[in-house]
């Protein structure tokens, strides 16, 4: 297939009228077959996902093909092509279900499932916001690896909070295997500086669950803006980050380095109302999800949700927007090399948007999307 007269994002960062070509489920230089008229359309990599729970009433740990291909599919209509959920801090036996449920999934529609970030359960119990802290543990290699071995080596990222020196052991140990996140944690400047040093070069939804930016104490986020090889998560649902402070973030670490994600739960895709995180209940009043205690507990909102909110209400550039949902994350989980753009060699997936960001249609390894 050949897509003309769209206005394409590039790797470069911009918008650009030129031809998209599509064979055998790669972009291409070239292609003979269809051609699709996209005048008045913006075209670009199907947004990559690599921080959410689930949506549409299912959670990627329910550790079921029902709940994997629900999930694929509302990613996909969506226009979300990539995905990397997320797991919950659970008990071990738990954790090894469904990894090992996940490595055996044969994924066969939707979107595409190209990793598993391991959000707990080595977190800080100050810290664990949304995360059960029943089953809050500390860094275990052994563990780690049985459970990427259960899943095929799916795990991409793996959340830790480097409270003290073992952290840094179970960075220096894995650095080389896996992408550390520092994650839900109360380390200073100075600890998170030498996490970074040791080898994580990941921040998990910089802001939340983690000490404040600070004059005196700038924390977590002031030692990733101080180094330039850590991505950051942020989260743009107009829920969990003040507009002015993505504007701010933007400005602080550019738009190479931050990863928008959606953090979405269950709800996603649903009514208000009651429904689960983490074996904990949450409740769901329109884009806001909490516990009983009022703890926010992921979001209700898609990342093709968190890219509209971010360009028409917080004034981020469409072009800084998507490529932080497309590019970085998949720069960052080291996807790129399939997933993130419009490039000749990597998979065809696709979104045709028109001006106003509506999804006209979506494409997923060439193929056009259709439920």
């Amino acid at each position: 297939m050949k897509i003309i007269n769209a206005q394409v994002f590039g790797e470069n960062g911009r918008f650009e009228e030129k031809d998209v070509c599509m064979e055998n489920g790669l972009f291409a230089d070239s292609s003979d077959g269809e051609v699709l008229d996209a005048s008045g359309l913006y075209a670009i990599p199907g947004l990559v996902d690599i921080h959410f729970h689930g949506c549409m009433g299912y959670d990627f740990c329910d550790g079921t093909v029902e709940a994997f291909d629900a999930i694929a599919n509302y990613e996909a209509e969506n226009g979300v092509t990539t995905i990397c959920p997320a797991t919950m801090t659970l008990g071990e036996g738990t954790l090894e279900r469904i990894f090992k449920a996940a490595g055996a999934y044969k994924n066969t529609q939707g979107s595409v499932l190209a990793g598993i970030n391991m959000e707990g359960p080595f977190v800080a119990m100050k810290k664990k916001g949304a995360q059960n802290g029943k089953y809050i543990r500390k860094p275990d290699v052994a563990m780690f690896r049985k459970l990427q071995n259960l899943c095929g080596g799916l795990i991409k990222q793996v959340a830790v909070a480097p409270e003290e020196d073992d952290e840094f052991e179970f960075i220096e140990a894995l650095k080389d295997e896996v992408v550390l996140s520092v994650a839900h944690t109360c380390c200073d400047y100075c600890r998170a500086r030498e996490a970074f040093r040791r080898g994580s070069n990941h921040v998990t939804h910089l802001y939340n669950a983690m000490n404040g930016f600070t004059h005196r104490e700038p924390g977590v986020v002031g030692a990733a803006c101080d180094n330039e090889n850590v991505f950051v998560e942020l989260i743009c649902d107009g829920v969990h980050i003040h507009p002015a402070t993505v504007r701010t973030t933007f400005k602080m670490f550019g738009n190479d380095r931050i990863c928008m994600i959606s953090d979405s739960m269950m709800a996603t895709g649903m009514a208000d109302g009651k429904y689960a995180l983490g074996g904990q209940d949450v409740f769901v009043t329109g884009k806001k999800a909490v516990l009983e205690d009022g703890t926010i507990a992921g979001s209700a909102s898609n990342l093709m949700d968190c890219l509209r909110v971010a360009v028409k209400e917080m004034q981020i550039p469409l072009e800084s927007a998507v490529k932080a949902c497309t590019l970085n994350p998949a720069k960052s989980l080291g996807l790129d090399d399939m997933h993130g753009s419009i490039t000749a060699g990597k998979y065809a997936n696709l979104v045709l948007l028109d001006k106003d960001l509506n999804i006209v249609k979506v494409f997923i390894k060439g193929k056009e999307y259709c439920r």
